[in-house]
């Protein structure tokens, strides 16, 4: 009872340090941890060499079936510590810092549907949640749009993608997710906490164009350099 009434009569502390106020970072953090300056892929998010924005080789060669990716930082210390305790350690008040920086990042997309990447059955009843739902739901409540919760299903278990060789990740999510509402003609903003090779991102991009949608944009937390 102490502890609640302390929270309700302190300004809130920042998520990352504890130690400034910061609702959810602190001025300090985010431009030392989420610099909005990053040099990234517009397609893809790979950070560039340059400063310049632009699209990386890979993408110009082998163009993903999603448009574009918005990535809040990369998958390196702090950052993957602060992903790693959200998934297993619940800290779910990581899920908000992230879903609010999303929300003040990506790029406007009015009448979009946002969705979160479906979790298989057996992580979520191992864990007790979906950290991309929750980081999707802080995002719509920033934007105070609706969060999606049909558009995609998850319809088969895969290994875990970071155990694969970057060709064998295309293939263990080949198949694995269905689309089950109605897409035609609309734009969707998918949510990640982690995008690595983008096989899993590629896969729902690939089958949410197939069944008509009109474009597929990224929004992730950190991306793997």
């Amino acid at each position: 009872m102490l502890r609640d009434l302390l929270q309700r009569l302190l300004p809130p502390r920042c998520a990352a340090c504890s130690l400034a106020a910061g609702d959810p970072l602190c001025a300090g953090c985010e431009a030392d941890f989420f610099p909005a300056s990053r040099a990234r892929c517009s397609r893809c998010a790979l950070p560039l060499p340059s400063q310049e924005a632009g699209i990386c080789g890979r993408c110009l060669s082998d163009p993903p079936h999603f448009e574009s990716t918005t990535a809040l930082a990369d998958y390196v210390p702090p950052i993957d510590g602060m992903v790693t305790a959200l998934k297993f350690s619940a800290r779910l008040d990581l899920a908000i810092v992230f879903g609010r920086l999303l929300a003040r990042r990506a790029p406007a997309a009015a009448g979009a549907i946002v969705a979160a990447v479906p979790l298989a059955f057996e992580r979520v009843a191992e864990r007790g949640f979906n950290q991309s739902q929750l980081i999707a739901r802080a995002f719509c409540h920033a934007r105070r749009v609706p969060l999606a919760t049909g558009p995609l299903r998850r319809i088969r278990h895969t290994l875990p993608q970071q155990s694969l060789k970057f060709d064998e990740r295309h293939r263990n999510v080949r198949g694995a997710f269905e689309v089950t509402g109605d897409v035609r003609g609309r734009t969707l903003l998918i949510v990640d906490d982690v995008m690595t090779t983008g096989s899993t991102l590629n896969e729902i991009a690939r089958i949410l164009r197939q069944a008509g949608a009109a474009r597929v944009d990224n929004l992730v937390v950190a991306r793997t350099p």
